[in-house]
């Protein structure tokens, strides 16, 4: 069965897979004191153009926030997110779980308003009792959002701003940065978002690798003795080097964007599929994961012939599902989903 369920479906961008092989038997030093590391790290480095900016790998999304999050709060602080943010509803408690509570607030298109978050800070730095409640230690913003909408550059200006003003850390979860970059409708680029944030992520595991996701630290503000807290929250790898090989392919000569653009490409085509038929997108989605709401008996027959993703209840008829273009979508992936469209 064609699967248009995820993003991470398929394994790793054979370039990845090639270079992990032809150094497979080269015995390097571990938890990512390789070479391979080393040179990935410049490399990204040059990308978001800030060469003092410290550069760390992690195998995972929900990991790396948990860890960045955990490892940058102090034990009294928490981290705002929008209701709908990943590390709000697809992260198991995994923030909480660190001892640092998701402070949330109302979303639009998966978004934080600027004004939603100056109002909230103002708000509780006005509050005679705060003494007594969760202080705001971080934003975290990501980019695309869980409905695959992305920040335009003055509304992470904007972001930027107010928490600079309030002395908090601006966090980027970008798990899908490649496909928020690549899309025609971004303003953003890396260097924009190595300005306005005291830290991102650069995702692997989403954009062609088997595992990984870099952190950028760009306010030469990350935690002292990171590699020891990485450790303790159990997230170090001995074999480093399956990161800095990946990143390090990722990296050369723009593969990185590449596949991040074919993604896009290809689901900017699957979103003509659905509206030369007439259904209805739940968002206006300009980057690789698209939402359409499906008739629930139409849903149902439609899963017998594409995998997808069921996202959320819409109405008692109708749910919100999501399809998701990737590095390895091909034509006839497309052609199938355009034949099943027609036979159900």
């Amino acid at each position: 069965m064609v699967s248009f369920e995820s993003d991470y479906t398929t394994g790793a961008h054979p370039r990845l897979l090639r270079r992990l092989v032809e150094t497979n038997r080269e015995p390097l030093p571990g938890y990512g004191a390789d070479p391979y590391s080393a040179r990935a790290k410049e490399k990204i480095r040059a990308a978001v153009g800030m060469e003092d900016a410290e550069v760390e790998f992690l195998a995972g999304g929900t990991q790396t926030n948990a860890v960045v999050i955990s490892a940058m709060l102090s034990d009294c602080e928490g981290v705002i997110a929008a209701q709908t943010g990943h590390v709000s509803a697809h992260e198991a408690g995994a923030i909480e779980y660190t001892g640092h509570k998701v402070l949330t607030l109302p979303q639009e298109d998966g978004k934080i308003r600027p004004e939603t978050l100056a109002r909230y800070l103002a708000d509780f730095f006005s509050d005679e009792n705060r003494g007594h409640m969760v202080f705001p230690g971080m934003a975290y913003v990501s980019h695309p959002t869980e409905y695959g909408t992305l920040y335009a550059k003055s509304e992470l200006e904007a972001i930027s701003e107010i928490c600079g003003r309030y002395g908090i850390t601006l966090y980027l979860d970008g798990a899908r940065l490649g496909c928020g970059l690549m899309s025609r409708a971004a303003d953003l680029t890396l260097p924009d978002i190595a300005r306005l944030c005291g830290v991102f992520s650069i995702g692997g595991t989403k954009v062609g690798a088997l595992c990984g996701e870099a952190v950028v630290f760009t306010r030469h503000n990350e935690p002292a003795r990171f590699l020891t807290s990485v450790k303790k929250r159990g997230a170090l790898l001995a074999k480093g080097r399956l990161l800095g090989v990946q990143f390090d392919a990722l990296f050369t000569d723009g593969l990185y964007f590449r596949i991040s653009r074919h993604a896009v490409d290809m689901a900017e085509r699957m979103k003509a599929l659905f509206a030369a038929r007439g259904f209805r997108f739940f968002v206006d989605s300009p980057t690789n994961q698209q939402f359409v709401i499906l008739e629930n008996g139409y849903m149902e027959r439609l899963a017998e012939k594409i995998g997808f993703c069921r996202w959320e209840k819409y109405d008692a008829d109708h749910t919100v599902v999501r399809f998701a273009a990737s590095w390895s979508t091909t034509e006839e992936d497309l052609a199938a989903l355009e034949r099943a469209l027609e036979s159900v």
